[in-house]
């Protein structure tokens, strides 16, 4: 039984990014130190900050998720897929030209990933990192695991790149969703202070949503922050 209790938490902290089991990774927006109170300090979320990101583009979508980001002039965060830029240039500058922070989602984004050596993944994170840097002449810090699967091995190909992992505290599933009105409503709900919302640029459903989004987080009285 202490075997299997084990396994199975080596198994489940490689799967649940949240942990910060096997690296640390910032799943939610940080949080403000506004004061004492009782000799310790009280602390806040930036006002109601949450910070939209996006994975695996860019993507045939991508497009029209930048044109709803900037008629509504919210920030976000964009982890690419290395091998989609080729083609895509135009798409990744403007994400950079408008103000988004762009970041790393290794160079293949295969199912095999997390079972690389870290050479292997070392060399993806930097293939990847340099083909942002070669459109957007900015350097690239953040790095979100494929799958939000972690281990020993990408801990250290990670920190050998230099970059920061990134995780989300709500996970959006719109790869999986069917019906725009529940996937909106159930992001709306779930939604709290300093979260960081984890959303795919691949999806024509996120698209679709992405305004009534915003204006939902806004009714709210949510801001939007990039990280």
């Amino acid at each position: 039984m202490c075997i299997l209790a084990y396994v199975t938490t080596l198994a489940l902290g490689s799967f649940f990014i949240g942990w910060n089991f096997y690296m640390r990774s910032m799943n939610k927006l940080p949080l403000l130190r506004i004061g004492f109170q009782q000799a310790q300090f009280q602390v806040a979320h930036r006002g109601k900050e949450v910070a939209l990101t996006f994975d695996d583009g860019p993507a045939a979508p991508t497009a029209a998720i930048l044109d709803v980001l900037a008629k509504e002039k919210v920030p976000a965060t964009f982890f690419l897929i290395g091998k989609n830029i080729t083609g895509n240039e135009a798409l990744v500058k403007r994400m950079a030209n408008e103000g988004h922070t762009i970041g790393n989602h290794s160079f293949n984004h295969a199912v095999g990933f997390d079972w690389q050596s870290v050479g292997a993944m070392q060399l993806e994170l930097e293939q990847t990192s340099a083909a942002i840097e070669a459109v957007t002449g900015k350097p690239v810090s953040l790095f979100r695991p494929p799958y939000g699967v972690t281990n020993p091995n990408l801990a250290r190909a990670v920190g050998r790149s230099g970059l920061r992992s990134i995780g989300w505290n709500l996970r959006s599933m719109d790869t999986l969703a069917k019906e725009e009105s529940q996937l909106l409503r159930k992001l709306l709900r779930r939604t709290r202070p300093g979260s960081i919302i984890l959303l795919h640029d691949r999806c024509e459903i996120t698209a679709r949503i992405l305004p009534d989004l915003v204006a939902g987080l806004r009714k709210k009285g949510y801001t939007f922050a990039a990280l």
